[in-house]
């Protein structure tokens, strides 16, 4: 923690701007939420290289159950970093663990259709043979989602004592290191191909909020299963040895997304803790997102930028999509939400920027944060886009500062993930936000050449891409929305009132 923030923070300001703290809790469960609890110890992790370590640390201490909840996991790769004798591949390691541990059952959940089309990547098939057979290892397959949806929460629970939520999958083309080099031997696919630089973001935490965690996990294998689990009988440290925790005694607020399934209406947490996180903002807004598509949330953006005293709002973004399909939707989606948003930024308070490594070369932006002020800080799995809204089952953790040292804690951390994405010292950055008493002018005058932000250009796009984003034909807001007629369909459906009118005003 720089000494400059810590003396913002304890005058109530930040970048020289006063910030009011209201007495009424931003966090309300029922609403924004699913459940509040402390938490020991809370830290982020910043890149895989770290969590893969830390991961694997905090399972070789499992007692009773490891669950491993997410979007997709590959038995190939390595887990890196061990001090134990364990193998470094995931497969092999999961069978090791359940060998050495004879009361260890481990449990993976995974969405279905990603694993049916990663079932024949290298060994995959055999690993997964070699887990089924084993009596207290179990895989199964999440297809409790409605039609075209996808499970996308990213979650680790060991023994009820210990979680991880963010946005980091353990698949291939997740390792990377903060350097971000462009030159890296150790950023390899199974396959031996260097997959190219890739930031990302989880979170770790025990104490009551990891069971908290670890009674999601269960609701979800339920409704992947119809199995009903039991918490683990006791509670033990499970903290990885040489995990430097971010907070201590803090509380967490768990948010989820759950599609509307069945006869379950759906839960949109995370939704609502997006606008009113954005509503609340006095000062500024900083968020790393996958996508920056999601029509609601961009109103909500819009709305503050009309505001004459509003916050500023930096978005981090990859240069494009990943995929072949993603750059048609998201990337134009984008387009044209963004032209959207810069038509009705009078006060130059919208930035969004991407970064590139030492040659300029793109480092794509898979984490999932946003930063509010010096008062809220959120991590986990959704993206800037409709379907983590409405369609997808997502999970995020939201921490809110209770006192000036977590408060200072929360600048320090935005600028150290602003100092990484510049190639400067988190000193400096914090130095200069001092100085300018602004995130955009901080950020402007810190760019440069090599290691670096690069401002977002509007792409050229076609009049088909720009019919497929317009009509949201693979990110619709919600499962009722996949048989909406066209006509119904548009990016700026939630776009009303003063906002509308200044867009119209301004063309």
């Amino acid at each position: 923690m720089t000494r400059a923030a810590l003396d913002l923070c304890k005058r109530g300001c930040i970048a020289g701007r006063q910030v009011n703290v209201t007495s009424t809790p931003l966090m309300a469960p029922g609403r924004n939420c699913w459940k509040i609890a402390d938490a020991g110890r809370f830290t982020l992790i910043v890149d895989a290289a770290d969590y893969f370590v830390a991961a694997r640390a905090a399972m070789l201490k499992a007692q009773h159950s490891i669950m491993l909840i997410g979007w997709d996991f590959d038995a190939r790769i390595d887990l890196r970093g061990g001090a134990d004798d364990g193998p470094e591949q995931l497969g092999d390691f999961i069978l090791w663990l359940a060998d050495r541990t004879p009361s260890l059952e481990i449990r993976l959940l995974r969405w279905d259709i990603g694993a049916l089309k990663s079932v024949f990547r290298g060994r995959t098939l055999l690993w997964i043979l070699r887990w089924k057979r084993h009596p207290r290892i179990t895989l199964r397959l999440d297809s409790a989602h409605p039609m075209a949806a996808s499970h996308h929460q990213k979650i680790v629970v060991i023994d009820d004592c210990m979680a991880f939520c963010g946005g980091i999958d353990m698949t291939e083309n997740r390792w990377d290191t903060r350097a971000h080099r462009d030159v890296e031997p150790t950023r390899k696919r199974p396959s031996g191909q260097d997959h190219g630089p890739w930031h990302d973001a989880t979170s770790a935490f025990d104490g009551a909020a990891a069971r908290v965690m670890g009674d999601m996990a269960r609701q979800r294998w339920k409704a992947a299963t119809g199995e009903d689990l039991t918490p683990c009988p006791d509670a033990h440290d499970c903290w990885p040895d040489g995990l430097e925790p971010d907070f201590r005694d803090n509380r967490l607020a768990v948010a989820r997304t759950l599609p509307a399934y069945g006869d379950f209406t759906g839960c949109h947490e995370i939704e609502t803790a997006y606008l009113d996180l954005i509503a609340s903002a006095q000062h500024v807004i900083y968020a790393e997102s996958q996508y920056f598509a999601s029509r609601r949330i961009i109103a909500a953006i819009a709305q503050r930028l009309t505001e004459a005293n509003g916050p500023e709002v930096v978005i981090i973004n990859p240069q494009a999509a990943e995929g072949w399909l993603e750059p048609i939707v998201m990337d134009s989606a984008r387009a044209r939400l963004v032209d959207a948003l810069r038509r009705v930024d009078h006060h130059g308070r919208f930035r969004i920027f991407h970064p590139v490594t030492e040659a300029r070369a793109e480092i794509y932006v898979h984490s999932k944060i946003m930063i509010v002020d010096d008062l809220h800080f959120r991590v986990g799995s959704s993206n800037f886009n409709n379907r983590s809204m409405r369609m997808d089952t997502e999970c995020d953790v939201i921490l809110t500062a209770r006192n000036a040292a977590e408060r200072a804690r929360i600048t320090a951390l935005r600028d150290d993930l602003v100092a990484e994405h510049l190639g400067v010292s988190p000193q400096t950055v914090t130095d200069s936000l001092a100085e300018t008493g602004s995130l955009i002018r901080t950020i402007d005058r810190l760019r440069g050449d090599g290691r670096s932000l690069v401002p977002y250009e509007l792409p050229d796009t076609s009049q088909i891409e720009d019919w497929i984003a317009e009509n949201e034909i693979l990110d619709p807001h919600g499962p009722e929305e996949m048989l909406e007629p066209l006509d119904k369909r548009g990016l700026f459906k939630e776009w009303r009132g003063k906002i509308k009118q200044r867009l119209h005003l301004n063309r």
